[in-house]
């Protein structure tokens, strides 16, 4: 062969990989697209929430009672605490909350959480945590193999069983009554060596019957499932399914669908949940949660020495209201950023400090 025809053969072979798109950086620069976005955040119809972990106790006085663009608490509530014996149930902790913010003209959002990242806090009660459920709960652990909290074992039939008696109980209490509820992240750090049982298809299936279970029980409040990641596949590379299997369920039947963590500019996050909103159309709710770091571009876990002393307050809402259309938003409590930045953003009149 001659040598100037193997020249531009192997030229053509060359020339395509050099030129190859890869699919998992196909959003990466999508951000840019919003960040000269300023204050005040347009009035957009998104409904603007402050999200509470376990410090509830900072919502009286606070000033997302006095902000009239923040339409009220998203608070998160453990199953340890609603139900402490089985069957059992006490609400007093979230009928004070209500009746906190129906003072103040705001709406409740519940978040339930069945999950922790810290081994301190078990959210699953400790009657479930028995052999007769199997245990109840196993740990979670990172990539290293180190424990990171606990959650309950979804896939497993007796605890999902019980978890929709919790659902029906707040149902019939709370339904109407509050803004919404959402069930927490799908991601975990759970393999068939935490519990035999589990395998990623049973784990998709038990949160299938999990969001049913949360719309029969709660016809009238907005409801929403949290799916960021789900174990046995990665985005775009290895897809089993098993994440838009979830997001297919959920319009299907009435759930809405949302993730925590909005990282504008992470591949991981990107090719998840933030492609499953931006590449589909959707008659449910949608939300995405602004949670600790989320602020400065990095999570509550991670170190930020490097992080910006202001925040992207401005453009993580436009990245949101345009190329995610979602109806709710999550703001942490995260000082400085939250009472600096999102509450003047939001026309706030007055500083975030309590009235004495």
């Amino acid at each position: 062969m001659p040598l100037v025809l193997m020249a531009a053969m192997l030229l053509s072979t060359v020339a395509p990989a050099a030129e190859w798109d890869n699919p998992a950086d196909r959003y990466l620069d999508a951000h840019r697209a919003y960040v000269d976005a300023t204050c005040p955040l347009p009035e957009d119809g998104i409904r603007h929430f402050v999200y509470f972990a376990r410090d509830r106790e900072r919502l009286p006085g606070h000033v997302l009672l006095r902000t009239p663009r923040l339409a009220g608490a998203q608070i998160m509530y453990a199953w340890t605490r609603l139900e402490a014996q089985g069957g059992v149930y006490d609400f007093s902790e979230i009928e004070a909350d209500l009746a906190t913010l129906e003072a103040h003209g705001k709406r409740l959002w519940i978040q339930l959480q069945d999950a922790t990242f810290d081994d301190r806090y078990p959210a699953v009660p400790a009657w479930l945590r028995t052999p007769e459920f199997g245990g109840g709960a196993v740990h979670q652990r990172n990539d290293a193999g180190e424990t990171e909290g606990w959650v309950a074992m979804r896939w497993n039939p007796a605890v999902r069983e019980r978890f929709a008696r919790l659902l029906s109980a707040l149902g019939e209490r709370f339904d109407g009554r509050i803004e919404g509820i959402n069930l927490q992240e799908s991601s975990i750090g759970v393999d068939a060596d935490s519990d035999p049982g589990f395998t990623p298809l049973a784990y998709r299936d038990g949160l299938l019957a999990n969001m049913s279970a949360l719309k029969r029980a709660f016809p009238r409040s907005v409801t929403m499932q949290y799916a960021n990641f789900m174990p046995g596949e990665w985005l775009p590379w290895e897809d089993e399914g098993h994440l838009a299997a979830i997001y297919r369920h959920g319009e299907a039947i009435g759930v809405g669908l949302g993730a925590p963590d909005l990282m504008v500019t992470r591949k991981g996050q990107l090719n998840h949940a933030l492609a499953m909103m931006h590449e589909h159309d959707y008659s449910v709710p949608l939300g995405i949660a602004v949670q600790d770091g989320n602020y400065a571009g990095v999570t509550g876990r991670e170190r930020a020495e490097d992080a910006p002393p202001t925040s992207l307050v401005p453009s993580l809402h436009a990245f949101a209201a345009d190329f995610l259309r979602v109806n709710y938003l999550f703001w942490v409590d995260q000082p400085p950023y939250f009472g600096n930045e999102v509450v003047p953003c939001l026309g706030a009149r007055e500083p975030d400090v309590a009235p004495p």
